[in-house]
Protein backbone atom coordinates (compact mmCIF):
# COMPACT_ATOMS: atom_id res chain seq x y z
CA UNK A 1 0.00 0.00 0.00
CA UNK A 2 1.50 3.68 -0.96
CA UNK A 3 1.29 6.09 1.59
CA UNK A 4 0.82 9.71 0.23
CA UNK A 5 2.32 12.46 2.33
CA UNK A 6 0.59 15.97 2.38
CA UNK A 7 1.77 18.76 1.27
CA UNK A 8 2.61 21.54 3.39
CA UNK A 9 0.21 24.45 3.61
CA UNK A 10 2.03 27.52 2.03
CA UNK A 11 -0.76 29.85 2.37
CA UNK A 12 0.79 30.74 5.45
CA UNK A 13 3.95 32.71 3.91
CA UNK A 14 1.19 35.07 2.30
CA UNK A 15 -0.66 35.60 5.36
CA UNK A 16 2.16 37.02 7.22
CA UNK A 17 3.77 39.54 4.15
CA UNK A 18 -0.05 40.46 4.24
CA UNK A 19 0.54 40.88 8.16
CA UNK A 20 3.61 42.76 7.67
CA UNK A 21 1.88 45.33 5.19
CA UNK A 22 -0.33 46.03 7.83
CA UNK A 23 2.45 47.63 9.74
CA UNK A 24 4.05 49.34 6.72
CA UNK A 25 0.46 51.34 6.77
CA UNK A 26 0.59 51.83 10.39
CA UNK A 27 3.91 53.32 10.75
CA UNK A 28 3.32 55.40 7.42
CA UNK A 29 -0.06 56.76 9.44
CA UNK A 30 1.94 57.65 12.51
CA UNK A 31 4.59 59.52 10.01
CA UNK A 32 0.99 61.64 9.14
CA UNK A 33 0.98 62.61 12.83
CA UNK A 34 3.89 64.45 12.51
CA UNK A 35 2.86 66.41 9.98
CA UNK A 36 1.17 70.04 10.96
CA UNK A 37 -2.34 70.25 9.70
CA UNK A 38 -3.29 66.97 8.14
CA UNK A 39 -6.51 65.44 9.76
CA UNK A 40 -5.66 63.60 13.22
CA UNK A 41 -9.13 62.54 13.73
CA UNK A 42 -9.02 60.89 10.04
CA UNK A 43 -5.73 59.41 10.69
CA UNK A 44 -7.11 58.01 14.30
CA UNK A 45 -9.60 56.24 12.30
CA UNK A 46 -7.49 54.75 9.42
CA UNK A 47 -5.04 53.32 12.26
CA UNK A 48 -7.67 51.89 14.02
CA UNK A 49 -9.48 50.29 10.63
CA UNK A 50 -5.48 49.05 10.10
CA UNK A 51 -5.47 47.38 13.35
CA UNK A 52 -8.97 45.89 12.93
CA UNK A 53 -7.49 44.36 9.72
CA UNK A 54 -4.19 42.96 11.74
CA UNK A 55 -6.13 41.61 13.81
CA UNK A 56 -8.53 39.76 11.41
CA UNK A 57 -5.34 38.39 9.49
CA UNK A 58 -3.91 37.34 12.79
CA UNK A 59 -6.95 35.43 13.66
CA UNK A 60 -6.58 33.83 9.82
CA UNK A 61 -3.17 32.53 10.94
CA UNK A 62 -4.11 31.01 13.93
CA UNK A 63 -6.98 29.33 12.65
CA UNK A 64 -4.80 28.22 9.85
CA UNK A 65 -2.69 26.77 12.15
CA UNK A 66 -5.13 25.11 14.33
CA UNK A 67 -6.72 23.55 10.85
CA UNK A 68 -3.37 22.14 8.55
CA UNK A 69 -1.59 18.68 9.58
CA UNK A 70 1.51 20.26 7.79
CA UNK A 71 2.92 23.70 8.98
CA UNK A 72 6.07 24.96 7.28
CA UNK A 73 7.43 25.46 10.37
CA UNK A 74 7.11 24.45 14.00
CA UNK A 75 3.08 25.30 15.27
CA UNK A 76 5.07 27.21 18.17
CA UNK A 77 7.00 29.74 16.04
CA UNK A 78 4.27 30.48 14.09
CA UNK A 79 2.04 31.12 17.01
CA UNK A 80 4.83 33.32 18.13
CA UNK A 81 5.73 35.23 15.09
CA UNK A 82 2.06 36.40 14.39
CA UNK A 83 1.84 37.53 17.90
CA UNK A 84 4.63 39.65 17.90
CA UNK A 85 3.67 41.00 14.68
CA UNK A 86 0.25 41.60 15.92
CA UNK A 87 2.01 43.34 19.30
CA UNK A 88 4.07 46.04 16.61
CA UNK A 89 0.18 47.15 15.25
CA UNK A 90 -1.26 47.28 18.61
CA UNK A 91 1.35 49.66 19.89
CA UNK A 92 1.13 51.90 17.00
CA UNK A 93 -2.58 51.81 17.17
CA UNK A 94 -1.86 52.48 21.29
CA UNK A 95 0.39 55.62 20.26
CA UNK A 96 -2.29 57.21 18.42
CA UNK A 97 -4.97 56.88 20.27
CA UNK A 98 -2.88 58.22 23.19
CA UNK A 99 -2.28 61.49 20.99
CA UNK A 100 -5.64 62.24 20.61
CA UNK A 101 -7.19 61.20 23.88
CA UNK A 102 -4.17 63.12 25.83
CA UNK A 103 -5.40 65.96 23.07
CA UNK A 104 -1.49 66.74 22.45
CA UNK A 105 -2.84 67.61 18.39
CA UNK A 106 0.04 66.80 16.41
CA UNK A 107 2.65 63.92 17.57
CA UNK A 108 5.44 66.38 19.09
CA UNK A 109 8.18 66.15 16.33
CA UNK A 110 11.03 65.33 19.24
CA UNK A 111 9.37 61.37 18.58
CA UNK A 112 9.91 61.58 14.60
CA UNK A 113 13.33 59.86 15.08
CA UNK A 114 11.25 56.90 16.72
CA UNK A 115 8.72 56.41 13.90
CA UNK A 116 11.73 57.07 10.96
CA UNK A 117 13.13 53.82 12.82
CA UNK A 118 9.74 51.83 12.82
CA UNK A 119 9.12 53.20 9.41
CA UNK A 120 12.24 51.37 8.30
CA UNK A 121 12.05 48.45 9.99
CA UNK A 122 8.43 47.63 8.90
CA UNK A 123 9.65 47.75 5.05
CA UNK A 124 12.41 45.68 5.92
CA UNK A 125 9.96 43.25 7.72
CA UNK A 126 7.40 43.24 4.69
CA UNK A 127 10.05 42.62 2.31
CA UNK A 128 11.79 39.90 4.13
CA UNK A 129 8.83 38.08 4.70
CA UNK A 130 8.39 36.29 0.81
CA UNK A 131 11.81 34.76 1.83
CA UNK A 132 10.31 32.54 4.75
CA UNK A 133 9.57 30.18 1.88
CA UNK A 134 13.50 29.73 1.25
CA UNK A 135 14.53 30.66 4.55
CA UNK A 136 17.41 32.11 2.57
CA UNK A 137 19.05 35.73 2.70
CA UNK A 138 17.29 36.59 5.73
CA UNK A 139 20.78 37.43 8.30
CA UNK A 140 20.45 40.79 7.08
CA UNK A 141 17.27 41.19 8.19
CA UNK A 142 17.91 40.73 11.40
CA UNK A 143 21.21 42.07 11.58
CA UNK A 144 19.58 45.65 9.76
CA UNK A 145 16.55 45.65 12.51
CA UNK A 146 18.97 44.94 15.45
CA UNK A 147 20.96 48.15 14.20
CA UNK A 148 17.53 49.99 14.24
CA UNK A 149 16.41 48.95 17.38
CA UNK A 150 19.65 49.96 19.13
CA UNK A 151 18.75 53.48 17.31
CA UNK A 152 15.49 53.33 18.29
CA UNK A 153 16.77 52.31 21.99
CA UNK A 154 19.05 55.70 21.61
CA UNK A 155 16.37 57.94 20.31
CA UNK A 156 14.06 56.59 23.54
CA UNK A 157 16.47 57.79 25.68
CA UNK A 158 17.20 61.18 24.79
CA UNK A 159 13.79 62.01 24.90
CA UNK A 160 13.43 60.71 28.27
CA UNK A 161 16.62 62.58 28.99
CA UNK A 162 14.61 65.95 27.34
CA UNK A 163 11.14 65.45 29.34
CA UNK A 164 13.12 65.38 32.51
CA UNK A 165 15.17 68.80 32.13
CA UNK A 166 12.21 71.08 33.54
CA UNK A 167 11.37 72.25 30.29
CA UNK A 168 7.35 70.84 30.80
CA UNK A 169 4.94 70.61 33.21
CA UNK A 170 3.93 67.49 34.91
CA UNK A 171 0.99 66.33 33.54
CA UNK A 172 2.85 66.85 30.09
CA UNK A 173 5.67 65.10 30.96
CA UNK A 174 3.55 62.14 32.13
CA UNK A 175 1.75 62.41 28.44
CA UNK A 176 4.87 62.43 26.44
CA UNK A 177 6.48 60.06 28.31
CA UNK A 178 3.31 57.57 27.34
CA UNK A 179 3.41 57.81 24.16
CA UNK A 180 7.13 57.72 23.72
CA UNK A 181 6.96 54.24 25.57
CA UNK A 182 4.19 53.15 23.22
CA UNK A 183 6.79 54.09 20.34
CA UNK A 184 9.52 52.16 22.08
CA UNK A 185 7.60 49.02 22.64
CA UNK A 186 6.27 49.34 19.12
CA UNK A 187 9.87 49.07 18.22
CA UNK A 188 11.16 46.05 20.56
CA UNK A 189 8.27 44.16 18.88
CA UNK A 190 9.58 44.54 15.73
CA UNK A 191 12.93 43.30 17.31
CA UNK A 192 11.33 40.28 18.23
CA UNK A 193 9.69 39.82 15.13
CA UNK A 194 13.53 39.33 13.85
CA UNK A 195 14.18 37.49 16.94
CA UNK A 196 12.00 34.89 15.95
CA UNK A 197 12.30 34.90 12.58
CA UNK A 198 16.17 34.21 12.62
CA UNK A 199 14.84 31.14 15.50
CA UNK A 200 12.81 29.79 12.56
CA UNK A 201 15.98 30.21 10.15
CA UNK A 202 18.56 28.35 12.64
CA UNK A 203 16.14 25.63 13.11
CA UNK A 204 15.28 25.05 9.33
CA UNK A 205 19.18 25.26 8.24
Amino acid sequence: MRFRIRPVETSFYDLFTEMANHLVLGADLLAQMLDAGTDKTAIGEQMREAEHQADETTHRIIRRVNSTFVTPFDREDIYRLASSLDDVMDYMEETVDLVGLYELGDLPPDFAPQVEVLQRATQLTADSMPRLRTMKDLDEYWIEINRLENQGDRSYRRIVADLFNGSYKSLEVMKRKDVTDSLEHAIDALESVANTIEQIAVKES
